[in-house]
Order: C-alpha cells, then sequence, then structure tokens
C-alpha cells in the first residue's frame, strides 16, 4: 500500500515565486529517490478558527499564506529508504536551497493510507 507524507506550512505571501522555484528544485530530488507524486497547494480560502485551523496551527501571520502538499510514496519502507538520502543531498542544503517560509512552523507527518478510491 502507498504511503503519504503530509505538510501545512505559513509561507510569506511576497515569497510565492521563491517557494515554487523551491518546490521544484526539491521535486527534482524526491523523484531520483522514488518519490510517485508531490502535490503543492496554495491557500486561498484557508479561515480562521475558534479552536483550531491551519492557520492557527502554523501560527500564520497577516503577510503569510498557508501551504498544504502530500508527497505520495510507494511504501513507507521505500520512504523511509529515500529520506536518509534526501536529507544528504548537495542541492537540497540550506546554503544551496534555502527555505522561503519559517521551517519552525512546519507541521508534516507520515501517514498510512487505509483508503483509497
Amino acid at each position: 500500500m502507498t504511503y503519504v507524507d503530509g505538510f501545512v506550512a505559513a509561507v510569506p505571501t511576497a515569497n510565492r515565486e521563491k517557494y515554487l522555484q523551491h518546490v521544484r528544485d526539491c521535486a527534482a530530488v524526491f523523484k531520483e529517490h522514488g518519490v510517485l507524486k508531490l502535490v503543492e497547494c496554495w491557500g486561498d480560502d484557508v479561515p480562521e478558527g475558534e479552536v483550531t485551523s491551519f492557520p492557527m496551527a502554523v501560527k500564520r501571520q497577516p503577510d503569510e499564506t498557508v501551504v498544504f502538499g502530500w508527497l505520495l510514496w510507494p511504501s513507507r519502507e521505500v520512504r523511509d529508504q529515500a529520506m536518509a538520502k534526501i536529507m544528504e543531498d548537495p542541492r537540497l542544503q540550506p546554503d544551496v536551497n534555502p527555505m522561503p517560509f519559517d521551517g519552525k512552523r512546519l507541521i508534516y507527518g507520515g501517514f498510512e493510507v487505509i483508503f483509497d478510491e
């Protein structure tokens, strides 16, 4: 069964194009290591909540946009092996490809697919 890495982040709205280039650079590396699909979504209808919400979760500032994305892997095993190599890849090191957002507010996790239609 496939495996999904999901994430939510707050990206400075002014950095949309920088973020998109960052994603393109990362996508090439992830695909080399087995990711089947990489999807990035720029928030345009992401309401504030009273108890919880995407904006609250990432502590979005007024000049930021919530980004939601996921990576589809063939399996967790492929993902685990690939991530070790991806994190060491020189093309993704912060001095070469810096994140155009505050990575400390990035929320991410791995998910077992239990339904896919």
